[in-house]
């Protein structure tokens, strides 16, 4: 088990990982078509895109964050 401090890393590697499987699935079938070629290329795209969605999610989190913060009622006792 990870300590709780990585508690953030570990949604965001996780998150971007499952975003980006799908994104690659859809955009890789939308463009090819189901072929023999199909699953070797989007296997190709997400193992590209994976590390930059994580990386986008590391940076990006913090000011979507306070982005929600700002946009959403607090809760009253």
């Amino acid at each position: 088990m990870l300590p709780s401090r990585f508690a953030p890393v570990l949604f965001g590697f996780l998150l971007s990982g499952i975003m980006s499987c799908i994104v690659t699935l859809v955009a890789t079938v939308k463009n090819m078509g189901l072929s023999t070629e199909t699953v070797p290329a989007w296997l190709a795209a997400w193992g590209f895109g994976w590390p930059v969605a994580f990386c986008v999610v590391l940076v990006v989190a913090p000011q979507v964050r306070r982005l929600v913060t700002k946009l959403v009622k607090p809760v009253s006792d």
